[in-house]
């Protein structure tokens, strides 16, 4: 019974993933807006009816890979981390920023369907929530970690106002009780001025502009680090 069950969730998986697969080939010809079901179907020699089963409205197959993508994303953030553990703080950051920028630029639709443009008609269900803070989390709780060990040096910084029930949010969510709030929101313009700039590069915002990428990203990062009182890497 267990190995006969076993069977059988092995393959769905690889029915799911073969489905998935097929929708994000179709991610990179047709954008996110105008993913059909029936296209997917059809590629995999399935009736519609059968993939419903797996995906029963186009949102669930969208769901399935707006987590993924984030997924992916994280993988990269983690690997590139774990290969410089025991550096400083600054060495990370630019090691996790490098993995944002090569992972974006490898698999530019999966980043435009998380980071890009809306999908008309679509809401993000709560599922999506942990694995797109995967990336995120891992910066903040290695800024957490840094300023415990009074790794950073930074100057003043304005007293948040409103915003402060934010910084409460994301302390909770993040798990970092110890991070002040002023810190907390400059780490968040931080990792949001990475994926501004990420998104010029990758949506042609640099055409004819900028042309030494690798050493303006570099730059970007290390400006943008010291927001967070990291020091120079």
């Amino acid at each position: 019974m267990n190995a006969s069950r076993t069977a059988r969730e092995r393959a769905r998986a690889e029915l799911v993933s073969e489905i998935t697969a097929s929708a994000r080939r179709q991610l990179a010809v047709t954008g996110a807006a105008a993913l059909s079901m029936r296209a997917v179907s059809r590629e995999l020699g399935m009736v519609s009816s059968a993939l419903h089963r797996y995906f029963p409205t186009r949102d669930d197959l969208l769901t399935a890979l707006i987590v993924q993508s984030y997924d992916a994303l994280g993988d990269a953030v983690d690997a590139a981390d774990d290969a410089v553990a025991g550096s400083g703080p600054a060495v990370r950051w630019r090691a996790i920023t490098r993995a944002v920028r090569a992972w974006a630029l490898a698999n530019p639709h999966e980043y435009a369907l998380i980071y890009g443009s809306p999908v008309p008609g679509y809401a993000a269900p709560a599922d999506t929530v942990p694995a797109a803070g995967r990336a995120v989390r891992r910066f903040v709780r290695m800024l957490a970690e840094a300023h415990a060990a009074g790794a950073l040096d930074v100057g003043p910084l304005p007293e948040p106002g409103p915003e402060a029930a934010d910084a409460a949010r994301l302390r909770a969510a993040f798990e970092v009780p110890d991070l002040p709030d002023p810190l907390l929101l400059a780490a968040l313009t931080a990792w949001t001025g990475v994926f501004g700039h990420v998104s010029f590069e990758l949506f042609g915002q640099f055409e004819n502009a900028v042309d030494h990428r690798d050493e303006v990203f570099d730059g970007t990062v290390e400006r943008l680090g010291r927001l967070v009182g990291l020091p120079a890497a």
